[in-house]
C-alpha cells in the first residue's frame, strides 16, 4: 500500500455477506470486496446479523462478547457477538439476537416484509457501533451498504458526534439498488434514537415518511454506486426514484465504482459444480457441459446443435421479465432453446410455468434459486440473457464472460459499462446489446446472436474475447482504498 505508515482500518457493515447469508448481489459484493481491500494492505473487518441461515451453515463461529446493551426506542435490548472469518482471514462479527434474526428469511416472507424490519436493523447498526466502543479500537472508515445500514452515518453526525472513540470515524455509503429505500412511518423516528431535528426535507424526511436510504445519502462523507453509468442514471427522474434531487446536491461526493467478479468462485477451469472443467483452450468441454445441462433440465437433445439461451435472475419487472414473456416463444420459434432459473413476482412465474408446460422440450424453467445449477447453466448455455429495465451493476454478465457464455444485455447501468457490442468486421467486442426497452429491440439482438452462432469460427472468437476479460476485484478495491483515504484527509 505504498507509503502509508499504518494500514487503514475499515469496517464493512452489511445486512448480508456471502457465504454467511445471501439473497442477491449485495452479499457477493460484501463478501468479496473486504478480502480484496485486505489484499491491498488495509486492516478489514465485517459486521452482519447472525441469521438462522448463518447458524445452520457450516461456519465456525465462536462466541466473542456477551453483554451488549442496545437502546431501541424506549427499551434496551441485550445481545451477543460471535466471530467467524472469511477465506482471506478477515474477522466477521455476527450480531446475535434470537427474536430479531432467528427467522426463516432475511427480510420478508411470502406475505411481505417483516413488520419490524426497522427495529431489526436499528438494533443491528447501533449494536455494531456500541461493539466498536466496547472493543476500544476505533476504525478509520465504516463502509455502509444499502438502506439497512443507512442510519450509521446519521448516528455518527448526531448521537456520536462528540464521542471520543466514534466522533472522528468517517463513513462511505454504497447504494446497490436505489429501488430499496428503507421507508417507514415518521412516528417511528423515536425507534431510531435520532434527534427530531433530522426530520426535514434535507434529512430523513421523504414524502411524509422516513427513509433510511436517504439517511445514508445525506449524512455519509462520500457515496458510491456499483457502476459509473448507474451513478449518472440515478441523478435523473427516470432512475432516481425520487432521490435524484438529493443526489444531484451531493454529486461531488458521488462515485461510480464497478463491482468485481470473484474468480475463485466463478471460473470454469476450477468450478466444482460443473461436470467438465474447461478454459479458452478447451472449448470442446463447454459443449459437453451443454449436453449434460440439456439432459439435467429435460430439453431436447437436438438443442445441442442450436443456440441455448440461459437466464439466471430474479423474476421481476426490473430484470426485464415483461420483455421476456413477450419474446420467449419467438426465441424458440427461431430454433433456440431456453433455460431459466429464478423466482420472484408471481405473475411472471405463472406465465413462465405455462410456457414451459406448452413446450417442455425447448423451454425449461426451474423456480427457486439453486447455486449449483446456476453454475451449470453458466457453463452450458451459449448466451446469457439480461434484458433488465435497469441494472445498477450486474455480476452475472461478468461471470458469463469468463465461462465463454456470451451476454445479451440491455444498455443500462453496469451492463452498459461491461459489455461491448460485437463487431463482425473487426472481430472486437464481447456480447450483444440493445437500447430501447422494447420487445422488438430485444429480438433484434437475439437474431444477431443466432446469426453469429451459426458461424462456429466467429462464435469461438467471440467466446474467447469474453474469456480474456478481467473484472477481478483488485482494481476496484484500489479505487475504494483511494476513496477511503480521500474522505479521511478532507
Amino acid at each position: 500500500m505504498g507509503g502509508l505508515k499504518k494500514p487503514l482500518r475499515i469496517l464493512f457493515l452489511s445486512s448480508e455477506v456471502a457465504p454467511f447469508a445471501k439473497t442477491g448481489g449485495l452479499a457477493d459484493v460484501a463478501g468479496s470486496l473486504p478480502d480484496a481491500v485486505k489484499r491491498q494492505g488495509a486492516e478489514v473487518s465485517i459486521a452482519l446479523p447472525f441469521y438462522r441461515v448463518t447458524r445452520e451453515g457450516a461456519f465456525s463461529a465462536q462466541p466473542l462478547f456477551s453483554g451488549l446493551r442496545v437502546p431501541l426506542g424506549g427499551a434496551t435490548l441485550g445481545g451477543h457477538v460471535l466471530q467467524a472469518h472469511t477465506k482471506e482471514g478477515v474477522p466477521v462479527y455476527l450480531f446475535e439476537r434470537e427474536d430479531l434474526f432467528d427467522r426463516p428469511n432475511l427480510y420478508a416472507t411470502s406475505e411481505g416484509d417483516y413488520y419490524d424490519n426497522l427495529e431489526r436493523f436499528v438494533y443491528f447498526t447501533r449494536a455494531a457501533l456500541l461493539f466498536l466502543k466496547h472493543m476500544g479500537s476505533p476504525v478509520d472508515v465504516i463502509h455502509c451498504h444499502d438502506w439497512q445500514t443507512g442510519l450509521v452515518p446519521a448516528y455518527l453526525k448526531t448521537v456520536y458526534r462528540d464521542d471520543p472513540l466514534l466522533g472522528s470515524t468517517a463513513t462511505l455509503f454504497t447504494i446497490h439498488n436505489i429501488g430499496y429505500q428503507g421507508l417507514f412511518p415518521q412516528e417511528k423516528l423515536a425507534v431510531c434514537g435520532l434527534p427530531p431535528r433530522v426530520l426535514h426535507m434535507e434529512g430523513l424526511e421523504y414524502w411524509g415518511q422516513i427513509s433510511l436510504l436517504k439517511a445514508g445519502i445525506v449524512y455519509a462523507d462520500a457515496l458510491t454506486t456499483v457502476s459509473p453509468s448507474y451513478a449518472r442514471e440515478i441523478q435523473t427522474p427516470e432512475f432516481g426514484l425520487g432521490m435524484e434531487g438529493i443526489l444531484q446536491k451531493r454529486v461531488k461526493d458521488l462515485h461510480g465504482i464497478l463491482n468485481g467478479a470473484d474468480y475463485d468462485l466463478w471460473s470454469p477451469d476450477k468450478d466444482p459444480d460443473i461436470p467438465y472443467p474447461y478454459d479458452e483452450h478447451r472449448l470442446e468441454e463447454k459443449a459437453r457441459n451443454k449436453a449434460a445441462l440439456l439432459d439435467e433440465v429435460g430439453l431436447k437433445e437436438s438443442v445441442r446443435d442450436r443456440p441455448l439461451f440461459g437466464m439466471i435472475s430474479r423474476l421481476s419487472a426490473q430484470k426485464g421479465c415483461d420483455l421476456l414473456v413477450q419474446v420467449m416463444e419467438d426465441i424458440i420459434g427461431l430454433g433456440a432453446g431456453l433455460v431459466i432459473l429464478g423466482s420472484g413476482e408471481e405473475k411472471y412465474q405463472t406465465l413462465l410455468e405455462k410456457a414451459a408446460r406448452r413446450d417442455p422440450g425447448n423451454l425449461s424453467l426451474r423456480i427457486g434459486f439453486d447455486e449449483s445449477l446456476a453454475h451449470r447453466i453458466m457453463a452450458g448455455a451459449d448466451v446469457l440473457l439480461l434484458p433488465s429495465r435497469y441494472e445498477p451493476c450486474g455480476l452475472t454478465q461478468m461471470y458469463a464472460l469468463k465461462y465463454g457464455t456470451v451476454p445479451l444485455v440491455r444498455a443500462t447501468g453496469g451492463l452498459d459499462d461491461t459489455i461491448v457490442p460485437f463487431d463482425p468486421e473487426t472481430k472486437q467486442g464481447n456480447g450483444f446489446k440493445f437500447g430501447p426497452y422494447k420487445a422488438d429491440a430485444l429480438m433484434g439482438a437475439v437474431k444477431q446472436a443466432i446469426r453469429h452462432y451459426q458461424d462456429p469460427a466467429t462464435w469461438q472468437g467471440l467466446m474467447r474475447n469474453g474469456m480474456a476479460e478481467d473484472f477481478s476485484w483488485d482494481r476496484s478495491a484500489q479505487r475504494y482504498l483511494d476513496l477511503y483515504q480521500s474522505i479521511l484527509s478532507a
